[in-house]
């Protein structure tokens, strides 16, 4: 993938801190540290996809991470952010729960601010301040898997915002505070 910018290399150095900094219920007791973590993608947009462990001997790859950056990027603009580890330790967890091989489909993963404020005025459902344009929510679909049985799964963790949209057909979840919603 290439060297690491230092813009690059802040973020997920912050992220990873707010990671560390969460309490020890909740975010961090998800796992222990040891713990080998991969997950797979599919970008439904841009037919990308990856298979791949962000996190091993106690830390996050940085090359994965950067690798998870660009496939979760804005897909209509190019623009990439770096993804809170949190929402990719959420989904590492999720996959777990539902004992799923399958990639994730990645319906919207960063958003830039400008695409936000395109998709604003196209739609009520798309929040003012979206946790997308900050990397730290994202649409999914989990092959194999009823969306409805997906959303009970992120409920139950109750980490995080969970959206349900049952006519699109996917789950947003986010590391925001917890909270539900129907769109």
């Amino acid at each position: 993938m290439g060297s690491c910018s230092r813009r690059d290399f802040l973020k997920i150095g912050t992220g990873f801190l707010a990671t560390c900094m969460a309490p020890a219920t909740g975010w961090s007791a998800l796992f222990p540290d040891s713990t080998r973590r991969s997950l797979s993608f599919f970008n439904t947009h841009t037919g990308e996809g990856l298979s791949i462990c962000y996190f091993k001997s106690g830390a996050y790859c940085t090359g994965a991470m950067q690798q998870i950056n660009h496939i979760l990027r804005d897909h209509r603009t190019g623009d990439i952010e770096a993804i809170d580890p949190r929402l990719i330790n959420l989904l590492f967890t999720v996959k777990q729960r539902l004992g799923s091989n399958s990639p994730f489909h990645i319906i919207s993963g960063y958003r830039s601010p400008q695409t936000n404020a395109r998709l604003r005025k196209q739609s009520s459902g798309v929040a003012k301040f979206s946790y997308h344009m900050q990397g730290r929510a994202i649409d999914i679909r989990l092959p194999g898997c009823n969306t409805r049985k997906l959303r009970q799964v992120c409920l139950d963790l109750k980490l995080g915002g969970v959206g349900y949209y049952l006519r699109s057909d996917f789950v947003h979840v986010d590391t925001g505070v917890f909270r539900t919603w129907n769109g």
